[in-house]
């Protein structure tokens, strides 16, 4: 299966980073993710569409050491690269997937500008990391994009074609489905009726026997109604599936990670799953599980459990768990994909308390070698507090610690779904 670009993307354009545009272009929190919805899916196709122009391949080889990550809102708008490429795939048509997703998401066309450049960054960005990290010349850089063609397809929101972003013939390509929410019929001819009329010999028309029941369609009209009828039932049963989220450990020396399944509906019940919400943090909406780590964390601050302590004693046995940041199997400085986004929402509460000072803890499990499992606790747990400290939140990270399997609960010969609860990311408030 090829991999989806999006999933290296979407940590990278997470609620903090929405929140962050909104307030510096002055617009909606929703115009502006509504916006990033609708580019996303634009640049990724002309990327695809684009997987053998040098010019291309040139600027998401060298993204890797740009630093453009880490400064998507003050480095993307005036660099030069980015501009060059947005010339080379949309040529005269840029200014008219400005204009488009400006009216799309009611926003400015400055702001639509703005937006079309970090999308850009993020994405050139997101790819030329994985390049980097997996050692993928051009020519595997550029069969990646050319996978892109055959997964973009269904990512267009609802109320926006193809046609109204202006963006060129290659978009005839892409077969975007903009109607999920309709019942969808197949095409099909319906029967036609050859009514022959005849003559008495004297050329005049005979008179009709008002005993046979009047015209064809009398009884042909109910026919094609019921036919419509099933049709339409037949395709609504088809449509009852339903997917779940469960929750399945995959790295044993450090996390989890999320798959998703699913079953048919007359299947035994589905587990429950967590579910995204929105998280109210002063007014501005982080993404979020309801009892999750920045639930609990708002709560706590909110309730002056932070002001009223007395010491870093006092906050010690405090631990938040991330509910989504994770790293690659056995790597101390390699996050998964889609990670960033709760670290930039715990940017978003560090810097909404600014007094609030925190401390990173790393665990892995019983299994392993135990100085192994220290060694990348550590690691893990120092690459979270330099990527904090280039958010600009640095001073807020007293300490950064790994700590093994020092404090696992569960037996190394147990399962692995009852080991995964020992090997987490965690957070703590510090004095």
């Amino acid at each position: 299966m090829s991999l989806n670009v999006i999933d290296l993307i979407k940590g990278q354009l997470g609620p903090a980073l929405v929140s962050q545009a909104a307030s510096q272009f002055g617009e909606s929190e929703s115009g502006i993710s509504k916006a990033i919805s609708g580019l996303l899916p634009a640049v990724v196709g002309g990327l695809a569409n684009n997987s053998n122009n040098p010019g291309v391949l040139d600027a998401i080889t060298n993204a890797s050491s740009s630093g453009i990550l880490g400064n998507l809102l003050g480095g993307s708008s005036d660099n030069s690269i980015i501009s060059t490429l947005l010339s080379s795939i949309f040529g005269d048509k840029l200014s008219g997937l400005v204009n488009s997703i400006a009216s799309f998401a009611g926003i400015s066309n400055n702001s639509s500008s703005s937006l079309l450049n970090l999308v850009t960054g993020a994405t050139v960005g997101s790819i030329g990391k994985y390049a980097a990290d997996n050692n993928l010349d051009k020519s595997g850089i550029s069969s990646l994009l050319s996978d892109q063609k055959g997964i973009v397809s269904t990512l267009l929101p609802a109320g926006l074609s193809l046609a109204s972003l202006n963006i060129g013939d290659w978009a005839k390509g892409y077969k975007f489905d903009n109607d999920n929410d309709a019942i969808k019929t197949t095409p099909h001819e319906e029967p036609k009726v050859e009514v022959t009329r005849s003559t008495t010999s004297n050329g005049t028309f005979p008179e009709r026997n008002n005993d046979s029941g009047g015209s064809i369609w009398k009884w042909l009209l109910p026919l094609l109604l019921l036919i419509a009828a099933g049709y339409f039932l037949w395709k609504q049963c088809e449509k009852k599936e339903t997917t779940t989220t469960t929750t399945v450990a995959t790295d044993s020396t450090g996390t989890s990670s999320d798959t998703t399944v699913t079953s048919d509906t007359s299947t035994a019940a589905a587990p429950t799953s967590k579910v995204d919400e929105n998280i109210d943090l002063n007014g501005t909406a982080l993404k979020g599980y309801k009892g999750g780590l920045e639930d609990q964390m708002i709560a706590f601050l909110k309730s002056d459990g932070y002001k009223n302590a007395a010491n870093d004693a006092a906050l010690k046995d405090k631990w938040y768990d991330f509910d989504h940041v994770n790293f690659k199997t056995g790597s101390g400085n390699q996050l998964e994909a889609g990670s960033e986004g709760q670290l930039q929402n715990l940017v978003a509460i560090l810097k909404a308390y600014p007094e609030a000072k925190i401390k990173i803890g790393g665990y892995t499990d019983k299994t392993g070698n135990e100085a192994v499992n220290l060694k990348i606790s550590k690691e893990r747990a120092a690459f979270i507090k330099d990527w904090l400290g280039k958010q600009g939140v640095g001073a807020q990270v007293l300490d950064a610690e790994g700590y093994g399997s020092q404090f696992a609960k569960v037996d190394a010969k147990a399962s692995d779904a009852e080991r995964a609860t020992d090997r987490k990311m965690s957070v703590r408030f510090a004095k």
